[in-house]
């Protein structure tokens, strides 16, 4: 393993394939992980459709449960966020933060949080979106939608 302490966030709306390839990275690349789930005041602010986040409860159960399957709970540290940066912003332990395409800036922006503070900057690492049959990135709003089921596979609904 490359880092000691490596960190990754979301909101883990409908744990999907996606969700999976960015937590196997951090735990392939830290001894220690920690995982920060938006807290239900953050859901609410973060909503972008009318469906609407599954409520915390049910988020962190399926959570844990994967980290439970995969035999990554030992490893795991699993912080309920308030705000974008959560303890990342003041871990002086972290190395890493784990992210997609659509998040690389939130953590360039934790960077200069870090900088401002005294902390070393955590190197980025960036994995690519996990692709649907469709070709378009496996997205919880696109199951959320009912397009697309949390490995990809398009619902038949949305087949032509």
């Amino acid at each position: 393993m490359k880092f000691k302490k490596v960190v990754v966030g979301g909101t883990f709306d409908y744990l999907h394939d996606g969700h999976l390839a960015i937590l196997s990275k951090a735990f392939e690349l830290g001894e220690r992980v920690l995982v920060g789930i938006c807290s239900d005041d953050m859901r609410l602010l973060l909503r972008k459709d009318s469906a609407g986040i599954q409520p915390l409860v049910l988020r962190r159960r399926a959570l844990e449960g994967v980290l439970r399957e995969r035999g990554w709970s030992t490893r795991a540290e699993i912080s309920v966020i308030s705000d974008p940066f959560g303890p990342a912003a003041e871990d002086a332990e972290l190395q890493a933060i784990v992210v997609s395409t659509k998040t690389r800036a939130r953590a360039e922006e934790l960077n200069k949080i870090r900088g401002s503070r005294g902390l070393a900057a955590l190197e980025i690492v960036e994995i690519p979106f996990v692709l649907a049959e469709d070709g378009e990135p496996i997205s919880s709003i696109r199951v959320r939608y009912g397009e697309i089921d949390t490995r990809g596979k398009l619902l038949k609904q949305y087949t032509s």
